[in-house]
């Protein structure tokens, strides 16, 4: 089947484990935890106080006005937008060569613009209405991250914002797919946000009885499959990728990291909260990843999982993997959330930049706190850092959202030119 081939060619983050891109590669391969205890005053009565909070704040980074004016999901998305950019080779909007007609934006969030909400509401409780904020709209909509990165580059092509819980940002990164192979832009930044460490998720979450209460070791808190696991850790940051068709990418002599070949998208239809514990639909969004991908389930050597810690997610992806890739898969499977937390609508992004980077320099970062395995998992967890073979490699990222959404993303090494990320 002919289709239009899909690369990556820039790649921007801001996370619990550094900065930017190279930080965060860095502090993955480590082993390095971004799980810290708060230390604001807010946390000291909720019964969990441990997050994994961006390692530098975006503000810092941002000119001074320009950070007032976005909430702090947006600063994170635009901090990781403009490194992934000019990481692909281009120049702001200005000197931006791409035809802006031909350029579109796919970011997404989970939660969006809840700080600013929040806080405004508390303004006009004390204070009165006039007090309130007159930005306070712009910055609470759940598309305004992905608005004010198509601002910063002159995207006119299409500006989304999926919005489906923890698997938003791959869906954004199937979007961008999707309007690429179908003619709509030749370029697209694509990927997701989350910044809402704030007391009322917190305490929401820990009332459902999902979040790690390890407020006394918070580097050990996330622990995917290990039977002492008690749920995720609450996670900030921001991943974007710039993909693009591989045509114009190599017209313009672009560095490729890798092939963006296929998605799968998949609903439970199962319950608001828990995954159906067959896999079932898990197992069917990474096979029709797979089947767009033009891939068998032998190929795929590396599965970063969606895994969050969680007593029933962490044994029914297990399951859905097996289901998926086969009984005897050998692919070396990881959960980067032991060490970055969980990032909601920014995860899948993150990690499957994860995904991208592990094939591109054949080394998959391990899963700590790994230390006592659930039983009879069935797949290979890497709980040490593994070098991966030689030659063509496939590996697919996992996102899992409340609501029952599944997303699997599947990326190759193909095309791949030099680079140091």
């Amino acid at each position: 089947m002919s289709r239009i081939r899909v690369v990556v060619t820039g790649l921007g983050a801001t996370t619990p484990l550094g900065g930017d891109v190279a930080s965060t590669w860095d502090g993955l391969l480590a082993g390095k935890s971004g799980v810290r205890k708060i230390e604001a005053d807010w946390a000291t009565d909720l019964p969990v106080q441990i997050a994994a909070q961006a390692a530098v704040d975006p503000a810092e980074i941002l000119e001074r006005v320009e950070a007032r004016r976005l909430d702090r999901s947006a600063q994170l998305a635009v901090v990781a937008a403009l490194e992934a950019w000019q990481d692909a080779g281009y120049g702001l909007r200005e000197e931006n060569p791409v035809d802006r007609e031909r350029l579109g934006v796919a970011i997404a969030t989970g939660i969006g613009g809840m700080v600013t909400l929040l806080s405004n509401w508390d303004i006009q409780k004390e204070k009165g209405a006039r007090r309130v904020s007159p930005l306070a709209i712009p910055m609470l909509m759940a598309n305004a991250s992905a608005a004010n990165v198509s601002l910063r580059l002159g995207a006119r092509a299409g500006v989304h914002t999926p919005v489906s819980a923890c698997a938003s940002s791959n869906e954004s990164i199937s979007l961008g797919l999707d309007m690429l192979r179908l003619g709509r832009a030749d370029v697209a930044v694509v990927g997701g946000t989350e910044g809402v460490i704030h007391p009322l998720p917190i305490a929401s979450f820990a009332q459902m009885q999902a979040m790690s209460r390890r407020n006394d070791e918070p580097e050990r808190a996330s622990r995917p499959w290990d039977v002492d696991r008690d749920g995720f850790v609450l996670a900030e940051g921001a991943a974007i990728l710039v993909i693009e068709t591989l045509e114009h990418a190599r017209a313009r002599g672009a560095r490729i990291y890798g092939e963006l070949a296929g998605a799968g998208i998949t609903a439970d239809a199962h319950d608001m909260v828990q995954p159906d514990p067959t896999g079932a639909s898990q197992a069917l969004a990474m096979t029709k990843a797979l089947r767009e991908s033009e891939l068998a389930p032998g190929d795929i050597v590396h599965v970063n999982a969606h895994a969050t810690s969680t007593p029933q997610g962490d044994v029914t992806e297990a399951g859905s993997i097996r289901q998926s890739l086969g009984e005897h898969t050998e692919a070396i499977v990881t959960a980067t959330k032991s060490m970055t937390g969980h990032l909601l609508g920014g995860a899948g992004a993150l990690e499957s930049l994860s995904t991208l980077l592990a094939l591109y320099h054949r080394t998959v970062p391990p899963t700590i706190n790994l230390d006592n395995p659930e039983p009879d998992l069935g797949i290979d967890i890497a709980s040490k850092v593994r070098d991966l073979p030689s030659g063509d490699l496939a590996g697919i990222n996992n996102s899992f959202g409340f609501g029952g959404h599944n997303v699997a993303v599947a990326f190759t090494n193909a095309y791949a030119t030099g680079g140091s990320t």
